[in-house]
């Protein structure tokens, strides 16, 4: 199995994606949901376009600020880590699921650099 977007209804009529690796997990979800299949579609080529771009580490003191698009790393209320996927104007495009590593994190910001650019769009049933 390849790499794949997912794109599903969700509450009230709109329409979120989920970023898929080979294995079937899901790597990243979008940031927000989307009035129609197309708009969703556009949410997809703004992760393809920003994918392959720099981590601000915000797990560690000093931390340098990063101009987006960017990935932030951070530590959530539970301390897991989580990523989110900015685009250059600042709107968060994709965010992760919570990781217990740090290492695992950023093995999930490499997964959707090597996947996104190529994976194709599916519309679940």
């Amino acid at each position: 199995m390849a790499a794949k977007f997912e794109i599903k209804a969700a509450k009230n009529g709109e329409f979120v994606f989920n970023l898929h690796a080979a294995n079937g997990q899901v790597i990243a979800t979008g940031g927000e949901t989307y009035s129609s299949v197309d708009a969703c579609k556009t949410g997809v080529e703004s992760v393809r376009k920003n994918c392959a771009v720099h981590v601000e580490d915000q797990t560690v003191a000093g931390f340098e600020t990063l101009a987006h698009p960017k990935y932030e790393l951070y530590k959530d209320k539970g301390g897991e880590f989580r990523f989110r996927l900015k685009a250059s104007n600042g709107e968060i495009i994709a965010v992760s699921e919570g990781y217990k590593a740090k290492s695992s994190a950023k093995n999930g910001i490499a997964s959707i650099g090597r996947s996104a650019p190529d994976a194709p769009v599916v519309i679940a049933e």
